[in-house]
């Protein structure tokens, strides 16, 4: 007699294959009028688990083809990343950025933008203290 866990766990694993497969991952191509061609990129995560056991009931001796009880199980997200713009021999990625959800995240998101404009500003006064020596 085969043992049911190896069958439970097959079952699970290829409904997690009709699920899941390469156009999840790269999606299909969106051309518009213009000729820009739109990709979608997504993140894929999966778990899986199973388990059981065999034990003796009131009526049956242990050992002698006992009764099974287990189960199987998964979880699938699918988070989109970005999306590859393509507009002719140019490609360029638009990222997806997932929202802030406390204070220091918002922060840390703030922290690119706010070294750009001191090192802008610097340049500028930089440039501005050159074009007074020079007169």
């Amino acid at each position: 007699m085969s043992h049911p866990l190896p069958d439970m766990m097959s079952s699970s694993m290829n409904q997690i294959r009709e699920m899941i497969d390469v156009n999840t991952v790269i999606g299909d191509p969106i051309t518009t009028p213009e000729g820009v061609t739109i990709i979608p990129v997504s993140k894929v995560n999966f778990g899986f688990a199973g388990g059981g056991a065999d034990f003796a009931t009131k009526n049956q001796p242990q050992n002698k083809d006992n009764a099974f009880g287990g189960g199987s199980g998964a979880a699938v997200t699918i988070t989109p990343i970005s999306f590859l713009v393509v507009k002719g021999d140019s490609v360029r990625i638009l990222p997806v950025a997932e929202p802030a959800s406390t204070s220091v995240d918002r922060i840390i998101e703030m922290i690119p933008d706010i070294v750009e404009k001191i090192s802008k500003a610097l340049k500028e006064k930089k440039a501005g203290s050159a074009e007074d020596t020079e007169i």
